[in-house]
């Protein structure tokens, strides 16, 4: 049997950003037993089986309200579909009535989830070794591996007040940027959100220094009790600057893995970005599943078009788990032995801790103490220790969030413990 020498394949392979992507997503599987505080996934409170046969139900009757008999309903679901799916109508009205975007739908790729929206926008970037992507640090660990995947280099911007000086020193040393990543509302690691001059100032930078903006918007929807929604960056854009990464998986339904991308800027051949990105997804999966696509394509007409609507109850629960989290930690550390953050909406919550955090740590906290939680080393790209977790509210009941918050507790009071320890023995 031939062996293949993994230095013989592509470079990505053995990327850090790609081994953290399959190591937080299989975490839990490994660790049954503990309550995982790891996993950005949706409540599965609601999720109800019949729901797909009403909605797939509800998609057909749209088509044919739409004039198509039973041999086109049953081949636009059922059959290979156009690369920009079949979907890009309905995508582009939840998108007017959530968020005040309006856009041609033939601006809009459907893909396979929002990761498959983010390779082919950094792979059509992506044109010779000069060209670069640029991240605020942390970052969410799928934008680096997938510009791993397109060798396409990630330059970390530690503070936006430093974009634009980066930038300029990039492109003084003969490098290209080409975008930026950002996630504006409830960020993934951080749970941190951009106010609204800032969002501003970030579209004059992006005229100032000619640079797209790359929008991932997949906590959006989910602001705290009493906190107002701010507008998207796409919804500000009146430069189309920004190209817009959308994802169903929170708000409609993740096993459908349906999500899309927003790409309304011209190319010099006179056509759109999203033309591009589509000529790219032709060869990567060929279209997105019709089926999947017609399941979310009924979510959205029994909705009317509105996931904020659809997602109060969700809403709901992910702001009573934020607050517990938040609270706990400021009864149980009131003395400055750690801090976190307070997001106004979204699933994280990032505690920083006088000691570094690994997987090693991680594995412990799970064989030992029946909790998960992810290392935030794994939204560095540095081998350098990181003091940080982060907690995730999403996935959990109340109840089962007060057991994981007891057991975290108990874990880093002891963890407190041995570092002091470690400190004196020094």
């Amino acid at each position: 049997m031939a062996d293949l020498d993994v230095t013989t394949l592509h470079a990505s392979l053995t990327d850090r950003a790609l081994n953290s992507m399959n190591f937080l997503n299989e975490i839990s599987h490994h660790y049954p037993d503990a309550i995982s505080l790891a996993a950005g996934r949706p409540t599965e409170e609601f999720f109800d089986l019949d729901d797909v046969p009403r909605y797939l139900s509800r998609f057909a009757a749209h088509l044919r309200e739409r004039g198509l008999d039973e041999t086109a309903v049953r081949r636009t679901i059922l059959q290979y579909g156009r690369t920009k799916g079949i979907v890009h109508e309905l995508v582009a009205r939840n998108l007017a009535v959530d968020e005040d975007i309006h856009v041609d739908p033939e601006a809009i790729v459907v893909t396979a989830g929002c990761q498959e929206a983010m390779l082919l926008t950094l792979r059509a970037l992506r044109a010779d070794a000069a060209d670069v992507v640029l991240a605020i640090s942390p970052a969410y660990v799928g934008i680096t591996g997938a510009a791993r995947v397109v060798d396409l280099p990630v330059l970390p911007i530690p503070d936006l007040d430093d974009l634009q000086a980066l930038v300029k020193a990039a492109r003084a040393d003969g490098l290209r940027p080409r975008g930026f990543y950002v996630m504006p509302d409830f960020a993934n690691p951080s749970g941190l959100s951009m106010d609204l001059p800032t969002r501003h100032r970030l579209l004059e930078l992006a005229v100032a220094e000619d640079l797209l903006l790359l929008e991932d918007n997949p906590y959006g929807l989910f602001p705290a009790e009493g906190v107002d929604r701010l507008p998207t960056l796409k919804a500000l854009d009146t430069e189309r600057r920004v190209v817009y990464l959308g994802s169903f998986a929170k708000t409609g339904l993740p096993g459908a893995r349906v999500g899309y991308v927003v790409a309304d800027q011209t190319v010099s051949t006179g056509g759109l970005f999203a033309d591009e990105l589509s000529k790219l997804k032709s060869m990567v999966t060929v279209n997105t599943s019709p089926i999947a696509q017609a399941v979310i394509g009924g979510k959205l007409l029994d909705c009317d078009f509105s996931l904020t609507a659809a997602n109060q109850r969700e809403r709901a629960i992910y702001a009573t788990n934020l607050q517990t989290i938040t609270t706990h930690l400021s009864t149980h550390f009131p003395n400055g032995e750690l801090s976190w953050t307070v997001p106004s909406g979204g699933f994280f919550v990032v505690i920083t801790v006088p000691f570094a955090v690994d997987d090693a740590l991680l594995t412990r906290s799970a064989q030992e103490y029946g909790v998960l939680w992810t290392p935030m080393s794994h939204f560095y790209d540095t081998d350098a220790p990181v003091n940080a977790l982060r907690l995730s509210c999403s996935a959990v009941t109340p109840a089962q969030l007060q057991v994981a918050l007891d057991r975290l507790t108990t874990f880093i009071t002891d963890q407190l413990v041995l570092s002091t320890q470690s400190e004196l023995d020094l």
